[in-house]
């Protein structure tokens, strides 16, 4: 198993904090950082060794794995009251247009186009230190918040810290 290379506040970039969502698989493939501008969600990650392909870039699954967490996330702060929602992907399309080689910050934030009684339909664009490394969207399954109590403190991805 190839080790995860250490983070400080130094390989992150201002303003973003790590996030605690996605349970196990996102735990192990991780870890995620999120930052609210105050109308989008943006999320990124640090292309480490363990997410590379043989030829040294980020591999293809981990940026789709990473596009089918942005696009659901985002839509639980665009237009809703922030309550967490477990979304079920239908359907997921990610276009490759560039690398994200070994040590790149990656970043997505997108737009949800469209939102159903049972569907919400959402795009974004993901970046590889800030070019455009690849375009993804998808159709989610809308499901009632998990907690109708839960506070709507528009944090439902627990951003940690700072």
């Amino acid at each position: 198993m190839i080790p995860a290379m250490p983070h400080d506040a130094a390989t992150i970039p201002a303003g973003f904090r790590p996030i605690d969502m996605g349970g196990p698989f996102i735990a192990a493939n991780g870890p995620l950082y999120g930052h609210w501008t105050g109308e989008k969600l943006q999320l990124g990650f640090r292309v480490e060794p363990r997410h590379t392909n043989p030829v040294g870039t980020c591999h293809g699954g981990m940026l789709a794995s990473f596009c089918d967490m942005l696009l659901p996330a985002m839509t639980m702060y665009q237009g809703t009251d922030g309550r967490r929602s477990f979304l079920p992907t239908i359907n997921l399309q990610v276009d490759y247009i560039g690398a994200a080689p070994l040590g790149a910050w990656v970043q997505g934030e997108g737009d949800v186009l469209q939102r159903t009684r049972t569907m919400v339909f959402a795009q974004a664009l993901v970046t590889a230190d800030g070019a455009p490394a690849l375009r993804c969207s998808g159709i989610f399954r809308y499901r009632p918040p998990q907690d109708e109590n839960a506070p709507r403190d528009f944090d439902p991805l627990r951003l940690r810290g700072g």
